[in-house]
């Protein structure tokens, strides 16, 4: 029975280097791979658009989330959260454990911007409890963040279990900060970066992070390391970087 757990979140700018200059899915799944991490919590992942397929030769077949799984994280799970006319993207869970359950809530607080809830219930050998892991990409102002993560604490409150290990990761678009007084407060979660150095991780933009935008929180695990993995190769992939983090479970 291992207890250890290796995760990472990561905003991959729906396969596009800074600025939309180049595609780089086939380098973020390489990535991705050399990371090695158990479960990856992904923001802004196409499960298809139509211009892309037609414009780029070597774009993938398969939906972002599926492509980038492959062979290595056996189970995955996309909720669906913008649709357009070219076709849609969302958040993914990408991971190594059996997905018993997952559902996807809708927590947009306007029409201009699309979000959800990715929650996913897994299955790891020897654990007694379900793992609960709900990736999360918040909306850009503050009166809509506030009814998102109004939405996220019931829905944790209401479907996970008190005593049950928990992960909840993505991109708060959170510069202000306000995540944590819900989070860890009322909810008794703790953030990674906030246990090993004092405050979240500066994630964006990757060449050389400022905004604190990104998080990873955790409950019932020993966090032993967390990393923001920045400039290249990452920086040339997307406009966030990536945040991973080593634990044990309690």
């Amino acid at each position: 029975m291992s207890l250890k757990l290796h995760i990472a979140t990561y905003n991959i700018h729906k396969g596009f280097s800074h600025f939309k200059r180049r595609m780089m899915v086939h380098q973020l799944r390489e990535n991705l791979r050399i990371l090695d991490a158990d479960i990856i919590f992904l923001q802004e992942v196409v499960g298809q658009h139509k211009g892309h397929a037609a414009r780029f030769d070597n774009w993938p077949l398969r939906p972002q989330h599926e492509f980038l799984a492959d062979s290595v994280w056996t189970d995955f799970a996309y909720g669906k959260n913008a649709v357009y006319d070219e076709g849609h993207h969302g958040n993914a869970i990408l991971s190594r454990y059996p997905i018993t359950r997952w559902d996807n809530e809708d927590v947009s607080a306007h029409r201009f911007e699309s979000r959800g809830l990715l929650h996913c219930a897994m299955s790891i050998p020897g654990w007694t409890e379900n793992l609960h892991c709900v990736c999360v990409h918040l909306g850009l102002f503050k009166h809509g963040q506030k009814q998102q993560l109004q939405a996220l604490e019931q829905r944790i409150e209401q479907l996970v279990p008190p005593k049950a290990p928990l992960v909840i990761a993505g991109d708060f678009n959170d510069w202000r900060e306000m995540a944590s007084r819900v989070l860890v407060k009322r909810l008794n979660l703790s953030e990674v970066f906030e246990l090993t150095g004092g405050r979240a991780a500066r994630s964006y933009p990757c060449a050389l992070p400022l905004f604190r935008l990104d998080r990873i929180y955790v409950r019932g695990f020993h966090v032993e390391k967390a990393q923001v993995h920045q400039g290249r190769p990452w920086s040339k992939i997307s406009d966030h970087a990536v945040l991973s983090a080593k634990m044990v479970r309690r």
